[in-house]
């Protein structure tokens, strides 16, 4: 299937380009430190790898139970990865595998009660650092700043595809 024609580009502002681009490399170097996960994980109680929680969070996510090939698609991961990280999840209880009900030979992954419990203590904690951190924030600045982020990532994901780097399962709001 041919790819859409990209749109024109419009012209920005290059300064306020790289003003979000340095905020963005900010915030994503603060998400991803080793240090916040393990504090978080040690707030909730969890031992837990840092590649294992995207993973438990989309299974929590999902309607149904997911190949291991889906998962390592919506991950934009090799499946061998994800592989690994499912028999870790499954060897602490957090998942579990069961058959798949349209080819008898394949399975699919879920959580189990203990990882949807992990998910929902993770997201907690995760979501009180947020609140602390935004609690001088009115309530209609942290909804514009949800909007206009997922706003940017709806453009993000449209240029991708654009340039021929789909990544399935990305507009999934809900994903991660």
């Amino acid at each position: 299937m041919p790819r859409p024609e990209a749109t024109p580009r419009r012209e920005v502002d290059a300064a306020h380009i790289v003003e979000l681009e340095r905020a963005l490399a900010r915030v994503a170097y603060l998400l991803t430190r080793v240090r916040r996960h393990d504090r978080a994980m040690a707030q909730c109680g969890i031992t837990m790898d840092r590649a294992s929680v995207p993973l438990l969070r989309l299974l929590a996510d999902a309607d149904e139970p997911l190949r291991l090939g889906e998962l390592a698609a919506r991950l934009d991961v090799e499946a061998p990865h994800v592989s690994r990280q499912i028999q870790r999840l499954e060897k602490s209880g957090h998942v579990e595998r069961v058959a798949d009900p349209d080819d008898r030979r394949a399975q699919r992954v879920r959580p189990t009660a203990k990882g949807r419990e992990a998910v929902d203590a993770i997201r907690d904690v995760l979501r009180g650092w947020m609140g602390d951190a935004l609690s001088e924030w009115s309530s209609e600045d942290i909804k514009s700043l949800a909007v206009l982020n997922h706003r940017m990532v709806d453009a993000f994901l449209d240029h991708a595809e654009n340039i021929g780097d789909y990544v399935p399962g990305a507009r999934d709001r809900r994903r991660l």
